[in-house]
């Protein structure tokens, strides 16, 4: 083997290691505070080279029929490129129901979808979890209680999340009656951070691959499903 052979290949060896050594890491972040409402989401991979911003500055209930309008502002950095667009949408009842029919399609078009989907997120670790509400109900009693069914519903939550994912640290809980208010009040902040391995999540992506290969027509529905035709 000559030497110029030799080194592209000892370079796309150790591309590869890298590669595979390296993580995805996300940072969710929710905000409510009377009517600022935000919610962000942080993803990076390749030691940072690549970098996406996901934001919805607001989340408007706008009724029953019409459901949730909300904004999305989506950013990133990549090599050599730099992306931002921006998008408004409705929520309601007709995108749900897309929403659902996709859903089903996905399980017909894949062996074991759900199995899947709970290995992949066994792998997924979670760093930082910390969950603050301040509320008043008008009534400093009723406060109080209340106080008490917010903590059990909370830790009810991470109890039910901890059967998914890997808690690396125990979550950090708080709430906060405000009393002196005679009106309701309400103000939750949400931050998560975590990670899972590019190397288990190019080995889910495999597993997926074949799972849609062996359902019927499986690879076609998918197909369909990314194209948005379904």
């Amino acid at each position: 083997m000559t030497l110029w052979l030799a080194i592209p290949l000892a370079l796309l060896l150790v591309a590869i290691v890298l590669l595979l050594s390296s993580s995805i890491v996300f940072h969710f972040r929710l905000r409510k505070r009377g009517k600022d409402d935000r919610m962000e989401i942080d993803i990076s991979l390749l030691y940072g080279l690549v970098k996406l911003h996901y934001e919805l500055p607001y989340i408007i209930f706008e009724g029953i029929k019409r459901g949730v309008s909300v904004k999305l502002e989506q950013s990133g950095v990549m090599p050599a490129v730099d992306k931002h667009s921006e998008a408004e949408g409705q929520v309601d009842k007709e995108v749900v129901d897309k929403w659902v029919d996709k859903f089903k399609t996905a399980l017909r078009a894949t062996e074991g979808l759900k199995k899947w989907f709970k290995e992949m997120m066994s792998h997924v670790k979670i760093n930082q979890f910390d969950w603050s509400t301040d509320f008043s109900l008008g009534d400093a009693a009723v406060t109080a209680t209340a106080a008490g069914a917010i903590w059990g519903l909370k830790w009810s939550i991470i109890g039910w999340g901890s059967q998914w994912v890997r808690l690396k640290r125990r979550p950090r809980m708080f709430v906060v009656p405000v009393f002196g208010e005679d009106r309701v009040v309400f103000a939750t902040e949400m931050v998560c951070a975590g990670s899972i391995s590019m190397a288990y999540t190019l080995y889910a992506g495999m597993q997926l691959l074949v799972r849609a290969y062996r359902a019927e027509s499986g690879l076609h529905l998918w197909k369909d499903l990314i194209r948005g035709k379904r």
